[in-house]
């Protein structure tokens, strides 16, 4: 079984518009909605043992926010595309980075984070499925479930839905 957590960054500071997109960091709830996020994935024992995440500067520090949670043993790429492809899915992204990781976790920008989600989701509660339809917000976290050995067989539909969290809802927001 392999699975798949995807995380769009948490909230991005918008004051300074003297920075390019790229370069804009987290704003003061998103500095305190990314340790929250590596808590939970603490607590429900989601470690990656591959991490993915856009080079751009918010998703950097949410990855940041997310470390002291998570264990030393996962390789970390920083990755452009996830950045430049943020419009598309991340499912080419997936495919050709994710090898045989069995948990593989994604740090990019909605739509593509939203968009993934949605394509590949295949089974799973009603409602977390409704929830995740009706807003997948800045630190929303996805984690899908797949039958499968290696990433590159990653097909539409077949994930199954097993967590969709919203950093309001966690303890400590």
């Amino acid at each position: 079984m392999a699975r798949l957590i995807l995380l769009r960054h948490a909230k991005s500071d918008w004051s300074d518009s003297t920075l390019t997109d790229a370069d804009r960091p987290l704003n003061p709830r998103g500095q305190k909605a990314a340790p929250v996020i590596g808590q939970f994935m603490a607590a429900n024992r989601l470690f990656p043992d591959l991490i993915l995440c856009s080079t751009a500067q918010r998703t950097r520090e949410t990855l940041a926010g997310i470390m002291p949670f998570l264990p030393r043993e996962g390789e970390i790429r920083l990755l452009r595309a996830l950045y430049d492809q943020s419009e598309d899915t991340y499912l080419p992204q997936i495919r050709k980075q994710g090898g045989s990781s069995r948990t593989l976790l994604v740090i990019g920008h909605n739509p593509a984070t939203e968009e993934t989600a949605h394509e590949l989701f295949g089974t799973g509660p009603a409602d977390l499925k409704a929830d995740m339809e009706a807003k997948y917000p800045s630190g929303g976290l996805c984690v899908l479930d797949f039958d499968l050995e290696d990433w590159s067989k990653l097909e539409p539909g077949t994930g199954a839905l097993v967590h969709f969290i919203k950093p309001r809802n966690l303890p400590g927001m």
